[in-house]
């Protein structure tokens, strides 16, 4: 009997740990803060701080991929650069696997950049035009004291043939290459020690659209295959989508909400997130002619150096009352998977109600909100009867612009414009 509970027991570890190792937290930030602090005078004392990053939580699971999204300037960048330590945080604390790597100085973090690599925003400018294409992609081995199966060489080659390059392309300089093909460059290198974390600054937002779909079709394959963590910047919600298993979305230095992809896409509960929404286009012809729910936010970005008191969020927010300018809320979990920091949030119960009363700048944005909303309507209503117009009246309207007035100049266009409307 012990034997075969022996052997019961060796069948079923290694699913348990499989489903535990899924489980496992790689990456876990509290309350990390990044200042960039603003000197003046002879004696360069400090007179004020860029809050970049100003107390943010989050954790990155094993083998999952989080986006950040936000305005520029919201400090996504700077949290990608600290979580890696290529930057010093000035407050919180960064846990990798475990281990503090919070106040590890160079010496110490040397071993841990094989685990943590990044891509980054420019392909060009992160890649040495002095260098050829093999120089790049081996440095890692190099600083790191590699020696890889079968010499620098193969293995460099291996991984240009692994983000879709020909192995050709050894000794190849960067301005030999388009932007597309120098981002693989950039992804081969940092995969050369296989990483188990890869932060990926804005990868794909350099590139052309066409060439925007491989590279990130490439990323989730590379994901699947080495059994990567991800951790990608980007301001293209439709690439976030695409990719992410949850998002976070940031404003002014601080983390707003947090959740499943899914649920975040469908169900937004932040207001913030709400307006990112809107202004995403719906490529379908059948909405042509429909009200249009694009929320405008009046205003900038208020400066890093001062931020609002209470939510950061409440001089542009069109919800915002008195609690929101005087407390700020807590990034807390009101659905399972979905944390939100918000007083009153979208598409659930009111967190404060006694709270009804806005404030003028709220009142202002509700305004704002409804004369866009019925403007975009009216125009989009007046597009659609001049379309019905034209194609009612195809030869009236091929013969209108020679009975009007005009310059010669004008005339072609208006001539080739009514060509184009005119239903073959």
């Amino acid at each position: 009997m012990s034997d075969t509970t022996k052997q019961t027991a060796a069948a079923v570890a290694p699913e348990q740990t499989s489903s535990s190792e899924e489980r496992e937290v790689l990456l876990k930030v509290e309350g990390l803060k990044k200042h960039f602090p603003i000197k003046k005078g002879i004696l360069q004392r400090q007179v004020a701080a860029v809050k970049a990053v100003d107390g943010i939580d989050f954790e990155v699971r094993k083998g999952e991929t989080l986006g950040v999204v936000g305005e520029s300037g919201c400090g996504k960048s700077t949290m990608g650069r600290v979580i890696t330590r290529l930057q010093d945080p000035t407050g919180g604390s960064i846990h990798f696997e475990g281990q503090d790597i919070t106040r590890l100085n160079s010496a110490g973090m040397r071993p841990l950049r094989r685990d943590i690599q990044m891509i980054f925003q420019d392909p060009y400018g992160s890649l040495n035009p002095r260098h050829t294409i093999g120089s790049i992609v081996s440095a890692p081995f190099r600083l790191q004291g590699v020696e890889p199966e079968g010499g620098v060489k193969k293995e460099v080659q291996r991984l240009l043939e692994l983000v879709g390059l020909s192995p050709e392309h050894f000794n190849r300089y960067p301005h030999e290459f388009s932007g597309g093909q120098r981002q693989r460059i950039g992804i081969a290198r940092a995969l050369a020690l296989k990483p188990k974390l890869v932060v990926a600054d804005e990868p794909v937002s350099a590139l052309d659209v066409s060439i925007q779909a491989q590279v990130v079709n490439l990323m989730d394959d590379l994901q699947t295959e080495l059994g990567l963590t991800y951790v990608i910047i980007a301001h293209d919600l439709s690439v976030v989508r695409h990719v992410s298993d949850r998002v976070a979305v940031m404003y002014l230095g601080k983390i707003v909400e947090l959740a499943d992809s899914t649920k975040l896409y469908e169900s937004p509960m932040h207001p913030y997130t709400k307006a990112l929404m809107s202004a995403v286009p719906v490529p379908d012809p059948k909405r042509r002619g429909t009200k249009s729910e694009r929320i405008l936010l009046k205003g900038d970005v208020p400066s890093p150096i001062s931020p609002p008191s209470g939510c950061r969020f409440h001089t542009r927010c069109w919800k915002a009352t008195e609690i929101c300018r005087t407390t700020e809320p807590q990034l807390i979990e009101l659905r399972p998977g979905q944390q939100v920091a918000c007083h009153h949030p979208e598409n659930f119960a009111d967190q404060a109600p006694q709270d009804t009363v806005l404030l003028s700048a709220a009142k202002e944005a509700v305004e704002l909100v409804g004369e866009a909303v019925l403007e975009k309507s009216a125009e989009t209503v007046a597009a659609a009867e001049a379309e019905e117009a034209a194609a009612e009246a195809p030869v009236a309207d091929a013969e209108a612009p020679v009975a009007s007035e005009g310059t010669p100049d004008e005339t072609p266009e208006a001539e080739s414009g009514d060509q184009e409307s005119t239903p073959k």
